[in-house]
Order: C-alpha cells, then structure tokens, then sequence
C-alpha cells in the first residue's frame, strides 16, 4: 500500500494515498456560515448508520433518557477492535454526533472525519487507544448546550432577551449533563471494553458544543479528565456579540473550575472567519482567566488561533487531530 506522510506540527502521520486526498478535499471544501443554533432538520428520523472511512460505528438507535428526549448514538471503534480481547480503550464523548463520520449525514453535507483523525493517532502512538461516542443533537441543541449556570447567573432583563430571541421553553444543559454521566457512560461502560475515571475520559466538540464541554468537565471534574472546546461560541447570541452573555459565564468559571493541580487538561481554539471572526476577545479573557485561576499554558491547558478558518466543519476537519492529540494521550 503507497503511504504518504502528513505534517500536522506535531510530528508526521503516515495515511494510504485515499485517506489523505480525503482529508485535503475535506479541509479544502466550502464553508458553512450558519450558526448550528437547531439541529439539521433533514436529520430527524435519519436511520443511515454512519460509514466512515476507518474503523466501524455501532449504532444506538433512540438512545432512551429519564432526562432529555432521546436520540442516536454512535460509537466509533478503530481498527482491530475487538470486545473480547484483553485491551482496554479511553472514551471521548463528542456533541453533534452526526457530524462526525458519514458526509452523508453531517451538516450541509460536511463532517470532521474523526474516524480518520483518530485512527492516524492511535496508529502513530501519538494516543492510546480510544472509541469515540458520538451524540447526536435534537432540536433543542441551543438548550442543552448552554451552560445552565450561565443562564441563572442573567439578569431577568437579559433573560428575557435571550428567550426572545431563542423561545421559551427553559435551559436543560444539566439535565443533558446528567444524561451523559449517569446515563450514556455507565451504559458505555457495561457495553465496550473501556477505562473508567477522568484520566480515561474526555468531551469535546464545537461552537455551542464547545460550551457544554467546558461546562461538563467544571461541573462533573470526577468525571471528565480534558475537555476540547473547539471554536467555542463565547458570545452565545449572534445578534449581540458582547459580554452580556458571555460575562456570567465566566464569572461562574472563575468560581467553579476545579483546582489547577496538574489532573484536567483544557483545549481552546478558534479561527479568523466566518462567525469565528469575533471569538478573539472573548477567548483571550478566557485564556487570562485560566492563567490566573493557577493552570499552566502549555501543559493543563492550550490556546490556538487559526488564521484563515472559519465556524465549519471543513475548518474543524482540518485541525481535528490537534485537539484530539491535547486530550488524548497520555498522561
């Protein structure tokens, strides 16, 4: 088989020829501007199991909750899984998990190929072994994906604003955080040959996504050990890109992020077009904000700004193997 070698500026990866024209086609392809604020409606009943280009996806179809309604989940495994053998994998929860695998499936035709990202890792030794848990979101993906605390935290002035501008209907971000943790990983647990405890596991994704992945790690530090916030959308509403919602935010981080002792590792980024473009002010609050909460740059937690990326999937897929190499190898 005819090997190349991609450079990612940590080290090089050696993909088959097939696998590597797909990730330049991906990183290469047009951008999606839109905020994923709702889900796909185009998604909703899909039955397609996701196909990706390494490993295989199990899908849990209609995942039942006592907390959120229920949903897809797919489980990406790399190659050579194999449940009855004595090795054990990391978990990675991801958020948006149709946009992960299968262009098939992802938004507007797009997906991050972790699959791909991931396989090139594992193989590489530049991560143990992981599977991948990918959540699919609802159409109530803006309400569970903002950070509840965040949103007590409004003023009623600003509350009302926000549930103008997105509909009443309430936050639901913890109860999506209990359905991962008391729910989703101890099913994942008794199903698949995986290390518990936060040194084995992690959550990721982008955006809102983002978002709910910081808040998981803060409010559950006994579950999550690394947490990849991916272009995360600080200002929450596109219409009003200032710290009337970002603020609570952090002010309730600096109160609640777990102590800097050398156990939880944080991953920030973002690009410089698209919706992207007005993360920059935000980010570096968050960024002196970790600095002074005690995390060492460089070590507990990363900051990078991606000159020419924009707020989609393609952008994402280009860079996907830096968060995943951050949150995923060994400590």
């Amino acid at each position: 088989m005819v090997e190349y070698r991609l450079n990612i500026g940590h080290g090089l990866l050696k993909y088959p020829l097939s696998i590597l024209v797909l990730l330049l086609i991906t990183a290469c392809g047009p951008d999606s501007q839109q905020h994923r604020s709702q889900a796909n409606p185009q998604l909703s009943g899909a039955t397609k199991t996701p196909t990706p280009t390494t490993g295989r996806v199990i899908r849990h179809a209609e995942f039942t909750s006592e907390f959120v309604p229920s949903r897809h989940v797919d489980v990406w495994v790399p190659e050579g899984f194999d449940p009855r053998a004595d090795l054990r994998y990391n978990v990675l929860v991801m958020h948006d998990g149709q946009n992960l695998f299968d262009p098939a499936l992802g938004y507007g035709g797009h997906v991050w190929h972790v699959d791909v990202a991931a396989q090139g890792l594992i193989d590489n030794g530049f991560t143990g072994p992981f599977i991948v848990v990918g959540v699919w979101n609802t159409d109530r993906r803006f309400r569970e994906y903002y950070p509840q605390a965040a949103y007590n935290a409004l003023p009623d002035s600003v509350k009302a604003q926000l549930d103008e501008g997105r509909g009443a209907g309430g936050i639901h971000s913890d109860a999506y955080l209990r359905f991962l943790v008391e729910e989703l990983l101890p099913f994942i647990r008794d199903s698949y040959p995986v290390n518990s405890g936060p040194d084995h596991t992690a959550v990721m994704g982008s955006s809102m996504g983002g978002l709910i992945s910081l808040y998981a790690l803060t409010r559950y530090p006994e579950v999550f050990g690394a947490a990849g916030n991916v272009s995360t959308h600080w200002p929450i509403m596109m219409e009003n890109p200032d710290n009337r919602f970002a603020g609570p935010f952090f002010d309730w981080l600096r109160a609640n992020l777990p102590a800097p002792d050398g156990n939880h590792r944080f991953y920030f980024d973002y690009g410089t077009e698209t919706l992207d473009a007005i993360y920059e002010p935000f980010q570096l609050e968050m960024d002196a904000l970790m600095r002074e909460a005690g995390f060492r740059e460089g070590a507990d937690f990363v900051s990078y700004k991606f000159e020419g990326a924009a707020h989609s999937e393609p952008s994402w897929a280009e860079r996907v193997h830096i968060p995943l190499e951050f949150i995923m190898s060994p400590r």
